[in-house]
């Protein structure tokens, strides 16, 4: 069984406080948390009536772990992990899990401020797969991140299990935390939205194609990315560029849903640079964003990683060899001391141009991140 890149962390952190593990639904945080438990005694997954009940009795399991899974559904549920945690007993460790963004369900009522540490766990990677060859990252990009996909080894099969992720993320999932009304054209806007991955999503827009209203679009938007069904990444704006200041652009932590063989490598690189960053940011605390470049001349950067909001890294997208992109190497010229590099999804050259830009395979690129 692969040990996810997270357990070590994990481990650390249990010993101190509690710890969150958030993140897409089947992306491996049941599998992680019960690597932690002795025969999964001590495990309560809110989901299971019996597991419920024990819950709402306040009869836990004698163990030395309490792997709480999907806890944020319960209303009430800060103020039990806060009355579960100060009362305690001596190294008693807890773990929660939940396939909702914990960041955002966990304002309100009681603080559990200065309880817990937590952590974003994201699908499989090149790193984490310890991917060198060509065709294994073509497998990457055909089968995607997710495990039980991925470990499947067969497109078809990664294809069923994409409907029904969708299907299940809506059903199960969204309809459980928030109130809808008109799923159909929910649905509908979860079918839309992979075919605009790369480009500024427009609410306008897709307030036409769903005859729907900006403001229902908008909320619709932000349950899906709570949801982990996508992310988000606004464009990167500076006094020394004319850069466009408000659309943002989407990506799927499934990227298997996006058709285009360009975009969908895009998207990929995305996940990868957004798990290396969370992993930063809840591992050592630093000050990342992942942003992208386009100005009011259309010139673009896929994407430039922040540093305490000043560009640290900036990263170009092609699916083949072709010349260095005309944007990167504006945007390179107003930061020069900044890494950049153009990554290709099945190009073989590997080199450095004299202002320092590095083009390569994106596998190289991508085995720098986690």
């Amino acid at each position: 069984m692969l040990k996810r890149y997270l357990t070590e962390a994990v481990s650390r952190d249990l010993n101190k406080k509690m710890v969150f593990i958030s993140g897409p639904r089947q992306v491996g945080k049941t599998t992680l948390a019960k690597n932690f438990l002795i025969k999964d005694k001590g495990y309560l997954n809110w989901d299971i009536p019996e597991h419920r009940e024990m819950i709402l009795r306040h009869r836990l399991p004698i163990a030395s772990l309490w792997v709480f899974d999907e806890l944020h559904k319960y209303r009430s549920w800060r103020n039990y992990l806060k009355g579960v945690f100060d009362g305690r007993k001596k190294n008693q460790r807890i773990l929660v899990t939940g396939s909702a963004r914990l960041e955002y369900y966990r304002f309100g009522g009681d603080s559990l401020q200065g309880r817990y540490y937590f952590w974003r766990l994201h699908p499989l990677s090149v790193t984490e797969l310890s991917i060198t060859s060509q065709k294994d990252f073509q497998d990457l990009i055909k089968l995607g991140g997710f495990p039980e996909p991925f470990f499947s080894g067969g497109e078809i099969e990664a294809k069923r299990w994409s409907l029904e992720y969708r299907t299940r993320l809506i059903e199960e999932d969204l309809l459980s935390l928030e109130n809808v009304q008109d799923v159909g054209k929910l649905e509908m806007l979860m079918l839309r939205l992979p075919e605009l991955v790369g480009s500024p999503l427009s609410l306008n827009a897709l307030r036409e194609d769903l005859q729907t209203s900006h403001k229902t679009v908008a909320r619709w938007i932000t349950v899906l990315e709570r949801l982990y069904a996508f992310f988000l990444i606004s464009p990167f704006g500076s006094p020394r560029i004319r850069a466009v200041k408000k659309e943002r652009k989407h990506y799927h932590f499934d990227w298997t849903l996006i058709e285009d063989p360009g975009k969908r490598f895009e998207n990929l690189v995305a996940c990868h640079l957004l798990k290396w960053i969370h992993y930063e940011q809840d591992g050592h605390g630093r000050s990342l964003e992942l942003r992208y470049f386009r100005d009011i001349d259309r010139r673009e950067v896929d994407f430039v990683v922040l540093e305490n909001g000043k560009p640290f890294l900036m990263i170009e997208c092609k699916q083949q060899e072709t010349a260095v992109s005309p944007g990167l190497v504006y945007l390179h010229r107003k930061f020069p001391t900044v890494q950049a590099w153009q990554v290709t999804a099945v190009g073989k050259e590997d080199f450095q141009t004299p202002e320092g830009i590095r083009v390569c395979p994106a596998v190289k690129f991508l085995t720098t991140l986690v």
